[in-house]
């Protein structure tokens, strides 16, 4: 699959697939919080998301007008939390890879993830993307982006 990932801002017209790719069995087992999320909840989250754009963003990713999949990013100490979520239909063909790269270049500060230990998918991808691995804690792993430094001595 060659085709560029172009990330475009969620809206509230997205709701259904985000729903639907959240509580997605493999996307639950991967996730922090695996319970099943309500049509209501999910709404709730969604909307009070998206008016807070200094604290969460939040993309969908699309290849040849299709959405493949969601990208956040949450302010957290001074960096952003970076999470992604590759649809169903469109897993194993490199597009969480692609989502990664492409959101990556939307930030200049401090980027971090957290990844649970098992999900060998998340780590590859990470890595690959030029994420280290810090530490672990609680079955979470925990990985920074390296920023270069701008200063000279």
């Amino acid at each position: 699959m060659t085709e560029q990932v172009n990330l475009r801002p969620v809206t509230m017209a997205d709701a259904e697939d985000l729903l639907v790719w959240r509580n997605d069995p493999e996307t639950r087992h991967a996730s922090h919080n695996t319970d099943e999320i309500s049509l209501d909840r999910h709404l709730a989250w969604l909307e009070a998301s998206l008016n807070k754009p200094e604290q969460r963003r939040l993309w969908i990713a699309e290849m040849n007008a299709k959405s493949v999949g969601t990208c956040r990013a949450d302010r957290i100490d001074g960096a952003w939390e970076l999470s992604w979520t590759v649809a169903p239909n469109f897993r194993g063909k490199g597009v969480a890879q692609k989502m990664l790269s492409a959101i990556i270049e939307r930030f200049q500060d401090p980027l971090v993830a957290e990844i649970k230990v098992g999900n060998i998918a998340s780590i590859k991808v990470s890595e690959r993307a030029g994420f280290i691995f810090d530490k672990e804690e609680h079955g979470v792993l925990f990985y920074v982006f390296p920023r270069k430094s701008t200063s000279s001595y």
